[in-house]
């Protein structure tokens, strides 16, 4: 199953291989470089099915670092433009990319808060810091909110316009979209609080905008967090319930990770460790589900997928190891997955 091709809408995957989005650090003024065209560049020749760029500030505020990559601007999305032209015709690969905004972990380096002189002021659901000895975030209104679900939407419009292939919203990891999902970072007392409802209201907002942009030919994903490991706070079966939800507004696949929202979560860790949340969302909400978190080898990978646990695997410290991932386990198990047409005489 790993090397077998997979539609979602009209889009044909060659493979279940996805490279996570991760982040750089390594952008000026949000603008990606050479260095991402080769970064991106080499996976997609190393036999990807589908890459996804890291997460990508729909706001200036949205960064997590001043390093991040943005898409607030038309010059942004002409820099991205280059690295999706270079994927498509040098590649069978698809190219996505993640839609984001930090919330309260923004303005930060190595973990760490930067000053106000260095980064900037950062706004949340509610004015709760992620660690006590940071600054109080402001606390969103209502216009503000709206705001951001149309920023969202201009983002999404200008990547389709570079030629995205798919776009995936981040509601994962602690940033502010998750900050909304949970009742441990999100106490307000309007309609974007309080119930499970009201919480998830946010987000469902993003999908309904960006889902007017999309057609047949371009899916959406959306990255959670399926539980975030704190008593009272956002777990899996609210992710389940979510699922449901944006199953019935269109959504492709559900991504699922965890944790990042609450600063000290204690989280065991081990090969395929969030496997058996995408299990659970697959099979209770009845969508496709993705993999991610452990996943280092393509016979780790193909058990996830014959077991019906998930079906897309999501992989990012591996690839980042060796770019050359799903061509090294097709040689390995003899199945067949597209060489660069350069590299043919390495196939023998």
């Amino acid at each position: 199953m790993l090397y077998t091709p997979i539609k979602f809408r009209n889009l044909e995957l060659k493979n279940r291989w996805v490279m996570s989005p991760m982040c750089m650090y390594s952008c000026e003024d949000g603008l990606a470089s050479d260095f991402h065209t080769v970064h991106y560049g080499s996976r997609a020749q190393g036999g990807t099915g589908l890459l996804i760029v890291e997460a990508t500030g729909v706001v200036p505020e949205g960064r997590i670092t001043n390093g991040c990559m943005g898409i607030w601007n038309d010059d942004q999305a002409e820099k991205l433009r280059k690295i999706v032209n270079f994927v498509h015709e040098n590649s069978g690969s698809k190219i996505g990319i993640q839609l984001a905004h930090a919330g309260r972990k923004a303005s930060t380096w190595n973990g760490k808060q930067i000053s106000l002189e260095e980064g900037w002021a950062t706004v949340a659901p509610s004015p709760i810091p992620y660690e006590e000895s940071e600054r109080t975030p402001h606390e969103l209104t209502a216009e503000e909110i709206a705001g951001l679900v149309q920023a969202f939407r201009d983002a999404a419009k200008r990547a389709l316009d570079a030629g995205f292939d798919l776009i995936e919203i981040h509601a994962a990891h602690g940033y502010l979209i998750h900050q909304f999902l949970s009742p441990l970072s999100n106490v307000r007392t309007d309609s974007y609080g309080g119930s499970f409802e009201n919480r998830s209201r946010f987000l469902l907002e993003i999908v309904e905008a960006v889902q007017e942009l999309l057609d047949d030919d371009h899916p959406l994903f959306v990255r959670i967090s399926a539980t975030e490991y704190a008593e009272n706070g956002w777990d899996l079966e609210e992710s389940v319930q979510l699922a449901k939800i944006m199953k019935e507004k269109g959504v492709d696949l559900i991504d699922v990770s965890s944790g990042g929202n609450i600063h000290g979560a204690r989280i065991s860790v081990f090969d395929g460790y969030q496997v058996p949340f995408a299990e659970k969302i697959k099979k209770e909400a009845n969508i496709p589900a993705g993999a991610v978190g452990l996943i280092t080898s393509a016979a780790q990978a193909e058990e996830i997928l014959q077991q019906e646990k998930a079906d897309l695997i999501f992989v990012a410290r591996e690839i980042l190891r060796n770019p050359y991932l799903a061509i090294q386990g097709a040689l390995d198990s003899n199945a067949d997955c597209p060489f660069p047409h350069q590299y043919e005489r390495a196939k023998i």
